[in-house]
């Protein structure tokens, strides 16, 4: 991967040997012959992968957020594109808007408000977060 980004910033070829590199950990792990010591050399080449390329992890959300954020706060949100501003808000909560909005569903169960609470569960619910309360805590994740 590294020679390929060396040559020129040769994309194609870097992520060919990444694929190829993820395919061989798979059938190796599906066959029992990866072994404990190669998990860390394998993740710290992912890595270094999304360090470049940014494709492992969808934070995309909350960079447009931060994005629109900026724009509106620099008198800039006339430039905001109508294409970032759908993207945006069809991306749902972010991680904050839903921790705070189970720690008010957690306070008003605790208050005997459950009305409140079965409401703002149904307000996550509809902005695609499933939220299980358990015994040990309340624990969500997007769909």
């Amino acid at each position: 991967m590294k020679s390929a980004l060396e040559d020129d910033l040769n994309t194609a070829q870097a992520q060919a040997a990444i694929f190829e590199m993820v395919r061989t950990a798979n059938v190796a792990m599906d066959s029992g012959q990866m072994r404990r010591a190669n998990a860390a050399p394998f993740l710290m080449v992912l890595g270094k992968f999304d360090e470049i390329f940014g494709v492992l992890h969808d934070d995309d959300a909350a960079k447009m957020g931060k994005i629109i954020e900026w724009a509106t706060a620099t008198g800039r949100e006339k430039d905001i594109s109508p294409e970032l501003l759908a993207l945006a808000s069809a991306s749902g909560p972010s991680d904050e808007e839903v921790a705070g909005k189970i720690a008010a569903m957690d306070q008003a169960r605790k208050a005997k408000n459950f009305a409140a609470s079965d409401k703002l569960r149904a307000e996550l619910t509809t902005a695609g977060i499933i939220v299980e309360t358990t015994k040990d805590g309340v624990r969500w994740k997007r769909k």
